[in-house]
């Protein structure tokens, strides 16, 4: 019994050891190197137990193990044994354990962690963080696009963790995050030590439509093309070039955003500074165009210095013409300074103040009377525009283009295109105006005919038409009409009946109107002058005789 007894104890407490010194599977023990042989590792683990491992386990990638007989190391105990009897060990199992342990707590902390990027995957790279394989995301990889990252592999070098999930296995890291941080840190060391107003060297590093990138030695600034010359800049490859060392001055430090703006214009003289000096108002100065639009083009008149000539100051005749049709971009002209404004930094220019004004010369060699020959240019409803030397218009109205016609009806008899003759009656230089007539080419027929004639003057004339408002009569060829209450200074004679064509009469001349070209006649009016001059010479009023008397005699006076 008391043998019996003794055995059970043994094997409780042999149970009980091998329990104690059995290590548990899955988890990391520490054990010695015993022998290296085959790239393999022989590791003693303790418990009576060995393992092998692959010597490669031991390295990081791209590099050589450097393990050695007697070295203590940490491995994971997959399995107590297999099929040799051997204790199934990893040392990269135990190596990742380790490494999530670490990562974590790094993640955790916000803090830096170090690695190596040893292979190329879709999208990105992989990097080994000590034990753990992490994604690096292209984009992740530099500041800027990285073309090669052959230089960069297998490098130790920081990394941030951006994401990690252990129970997914999935670590993403950035290297980019630790070069924006590390370029931030410079970039305010940098700027910290420039001031506004400094004159700097930079190297120009990128250029763009609106401007370059000056790298001022660890930090960009940008200098606008508006801020590289006084002169108009179309492009900065006109002035610059990637890789060149210019002097530039600091404009303007943003502390918030670090951002940095340059100029080069600002250590050159400001031209503006001796424009009213060179530049007086009212002179003549050559200039080349540099730039149209639809109201006006823009003209140097030296480096730095534009001014604009208005559309409404390119022509003295082109009125309603783009600029592009008077002048081109690169054209040389004379242009004369009309007004300088100094603090908006404009110039108005004028192109036609150069040239006579065309209204003056024609004035000058057309007087008064001068006969002249156009085309019909335009036909509106006030006359006709004919067109004269140096592109200018004259105008004939209605009213100039016949003596004997309505200018409604004479106008129809016109073209456009039609050589016209006419004479200049009107020069406006002011209103920029030329009045012609077609008309006055030939004498005035009423003019003509009523030379001789004055109001008062008693003439004769004849009848040629009976009306009941009156009758009509003519005089050398010029129509006029008396009306009834005209016909007779008797109202009982009032009567046109009384009258026949072809009848011959006395008419006393009332009116000469040149406008409406007609003259005024009245019987009743050449009846009461006679009657007034009868009474002149024979008779007063107060002498008792009659009017029948007196007109008796001054009859039988004429008579004799």
């Amino acid at each position: 019994m008391a043998q019996s007894a003794s055995m059970e104890d043994f094997e409780a407490l042999l149970n009980e050891s091998f329990e104690i010194d059995t290590p548990s599977e899955g988890s990391v023990v520490r054990g010695k190197i015993i022998a290296i042989e085959a790239g393999q590792a022989i590791i003693d683990v303790g418990y009576k137990m060995e393992g092998r491992v692959d010597l490669k386990e031991f390295s990081n990638p791209g590099e050589a193990p450097e393990v050695t007989v007697g070295d203590e190391v940490e491995v994971y105990l997959d399995r107590v044994e297999n099929a040799r009897g051997e204790a199934v060990i990893s040392r990269d199992k135990a190596r990742r354990e380790e490494a999530w342990d670490r990562l974590e707590k790094a993640y955790a902390e916000d803090s830096r962690v170090e690695g190596a990027i040893f292979g190329r995957v879709k999208g990105g790279f992989t990097v080994d963080l000590g034990g753990a394989v992490a994604f690096l995301p292209g984009s992740q990889v530099d500041v800027r696009p990285v073309r090669d990252a052959g230089p960069l592999m297998g490098l130790k070098q920081p990394f941030q963790i951006l994401k990690m999930d252990r129970r997914r296995g999935n670590i993403v890291v950035s290297r980019r995050a630790i070069l924006e941080e590390s370029r931030a840190e410079q970039r305010a060391e940098i700027i910290g030590k420039l001031n506004e107003g400094d004159a700097v060297d930079g190297v120009v590093k990128n250029i763009t439509e609106y401007g370059a990138f000056v790298d001022l030695g660890g930090v960009d600034g940008l200098l606008h093309v508006t801020d590289m010359a006084w002169r108009r800049v179309n492009h900065p490859s006109e002035i610059l070039s990637i890789g060149e060392t210019v002097k530039v001055q600091v404009i303007k430090i943003n502390k918030e955003t670090h951002r940095i703006s340059l100029g080069m214009k600002q250590l050159q003289a400001d031209p503006w500074d001796s424009v009213e000096r060179k530049f007086p108002l009212g002179t003549v100065h050559k200039g080349r165009v540099t730039n149209i639009t639809d109201y006006g083009a823009f003209v140097e008149l030296e480096p730095g210095v534009e001014g604009l000539v208005h559309v409404s100051e390119m022509s003295w005749t082109k009125k309603n013409v783009h600029p592009g049709k008077i002048v081109s971009t690169s054209q040389e002209v004379d242009v004369m300074v009309l007004e300088i404004d100094t603090a908006k930094r404009r110039v108005s220019l004028g192109l036609k103040q150069t040239m006579r004004n065309p209204w003056e010369v024609f004035s000058e060699t057309h007087p008064i009377g001068t006969e002249v020959e156009g085309e019909v240019k335009n036909i509106t409803e006030f006359g006709l525009f004919i067109g004269l030397d140096n592109d200018i218009d004259g105008m004939v109205h209605l009213s100039d283009l016949s003596w004997e016609q309505r200018g409604e009806e004479a106008i129809q008899e016109y073209r456009k295109g039609d050589m016209v003759r006419a004479v200049v009656t009107e020069v406006d230089t002011d209103k920029e105006r030329i009045s012609l007539s077609v008309k006055a080419l030939e004498g005035d027929p009423f003019a003509e005919a009523v030379g001789g004639v004055k109001r008062g003057s008693i003439i004769t004339v004849t009848v040629t038409a009976i009306e009941d408002g009156g009758i009509e009569v003519e005089y050398e060829g010029m129509k006029s009409f008396i009306r009834r209450s005209d016909l007779s200074r008797d109202r009982s004679e009032q009567r046109p009946e009384r009258f026949q064509v072809g009848d011959h009469v006395d008419v006393r001349v009332t009116n000469i109107d040149t406008k409406t070209r007609r003259l005024g006649l009245s019987i009743k009016a050449r009846e009461i002058a006679e009657e007034k001059e009868a009474v002149e010479q024979y008779g007063s009023s107060d002498s008792g005789a009659s009017l029948g008397d007196i007109l008796g005699a001054a009859l039988k006076g004429e008579d004799r």
